[in-house]
């Protein structure tokens, strides 16, 4: 008898484990009531479609645990003296979860009427700075099309969590930039 509940125990916690484990197109992990605890894996997808891990975080500890390589490119990084300058980084700045993460906050566009008056479409990109904890600051518009576009990107930007993760140089975080592109884009009626 003592077996059966002790089969029956196991049953019910792994079931209740299994409860708690989500998985979407974009990430897949353990959450508790409501959390996210231990390591997620975050998804992207190549040119040709295969799904692949971008990241993987520890939201326990809060520490990246994975990323998939990325562009070895100079950044704009700030130095102690608080100057910008160029410069090759163990890992850029990502976004918690990826670009999958970040697209709904990005979509949350609404089309300036003057832009859809005069017919203006083009790309808005968006300046943060991101600083050692993962807070985004000071968004600038780098490259704007007008019309409303420049200022309705700006204010998106700036609706973005402070879910960044920031860029490092071998283990120590600095302050960067990040360029968020808005592309704005009339449907055809």
């Amino acid at each position: 008898m003592k077996q059966l509940l002790l089969l029956c125990l196991l049953l019910v916690s792994v079931g209740a484990q299994a409860q708690k484990l989500r998985k979407t197109d974009a990430g897949s992990g353990i959450l508790d009531k409501g959390e996210k605890v231990g390591v997620w894996e975050y998804y992207a997808y190549t040119r040709d479609g295969s799904q692949v891990i971008a990241q993987k975080y520890d939201h326990t500890t809060k520490k990246l645990v994975f990323f998939r390589p990325f562009d070895d490119v100079p950044y704009a990084v700030q130095t102690a003296g608080g100057e910008w300058t160029r410069q090759r980084v163990t890992h850029p700045i990502f976004f918690i979860g990826g670009d999958a993460a970040l697209a709904p906050y990005m979509s949350k566009m609404a089309y300036p009427s003057a832009a859809q008056t005069k017919n203006v479409q083009g790309r808005v990109v968006v300046s943060i700075v991101v600083d050692t904890l993962g807070h985004a600051t000071d968004q600038q518009v780098l490259f704007g099309i007008g019309y409303g576009c420049d200022e309705e990107a700006l204010r998106v930007a700036r609706t973005i969590p402070d879910q960044w993760i920031p860029a490092r140089i071998g283990s120590r975080a600095v302050v960067s930039k990040y360029e968020l592109p808005f592309t704005f884009r009339l449907r055809p009626q």
